[in-house]
């Protein structure tokens, strides 16, 4: 018996991925496999933790089965990760798999099961953990009535992204304005040392930037840290890297005034 459906992969973030240039970061893209049909994400440069927030639609998925398997036991999908090369072909950088949340189009699209929400999915390279994948997979049985039964695609929508559909409204995260700040105290490195010449250090600094950043705590992508070393004819040379794998014990909320307000008045 067969039945058609709609795959939905909304592919928001991945994180702590494997470092595969020599600068210590990658230039990494997703690409899904469902049944005989593959989509990639776009290619972001420079960075282990992408956000992509990107949404690939598989249209007319043909299974074959009961539908109530369909619903229990969908295929499972299978997600690669790669660090395209400027040359020669893309480098592997990891697989997870997952299994789609399955609406029949005689059931009603609401919570709890829809809208998915996303999770986290463990990447492996080999027997090697590399980095995760925040992502969220449904799929839509497309019924008498045709494509136009699903449930909209609720925006957002960006001009500038073109073709790209972003995670829709429900399913991405909600963000807040966060102003990151890291400072650097004077500190050595000793790995550099002779027996001729001081170890070189690196001065005070005080960096800072803001941010879009979700509002749940879980879902902060780590801060990453790299050492460089600046070359002559502006080469750099990594010296090394270190990743912050949780922001939460850093992060600073402001006192609430009103309640301050209400304590002062008792």
């Amino acid at each position: 018996e067969k039945q058609v459906f709609q795959l939905r992969a909304h592919m928001y973030q991945a994180r702590s991925l494997f470092a595969a240039d020599s600068s210590g970061l990658s230039d990494p893209f997703a690409r899904v496999f469902f049944i005989s049909q593959s989509q990639c994400t776009e290619v972001l440069n420079e960075t282990l933790c992408p956000t992509w927030d990107q949404l690939l639609v598989f249209d007319n998925v043909e299974l074959y089965g009961e539908a109530h398997e369909m619903r229990d036991d969908p295929p499972i999908i299978v997600i690669e990760i790669y660090d395209q090369d400027t040359v020669g072909k893309a480098d592997f950088m990891g697989r997870t798999f997952a299994k789609p949340v399955v609406k029949m189009s005689d059931e009603h699209y609401c919570p709890p099961r829809f809208p998915p929400q996303l999770e986290y999915y463990q990447i492996y390279r080999g027997n090697s953990t590399a980095g995760d994948l925040l992502a969220a997979f449904e799929l839509l049985q497309i019924g008498p009535g045709g494509k136009s039964d699903l449930p909209p695609i609720d925006g957002p929508t960006d001009v500038d992204r073109g073709p790209i559909l972003p995670v829709p409204l429900g399913i991405r995260p909600v963000l807040s304005r966060y102003r990151v700040e890291v400072i650097t105290l004077e500190h050595q490195i000793a790995m550099f040392s002779t027996s001729h010449s001081p170890p070189p250090t690196l001065g005070n600094q005080h960096i800072f930037a803001s941010q879009d950043l979700p509002e749940n705590e879980l879902l902060h992508p780590p801060l990453n840290i790299r050492v460089v070393d600046c070359r002559a004819f502006g080469r750099y040379t990594l010296v090394g890297s270190h990743a912050v794998s949780s922001l939460r014990k850093f992060i600073y909320r402001p006192p609430d005034k009103k309640a301050q307000h209400w304590n002062m008045a008792g």
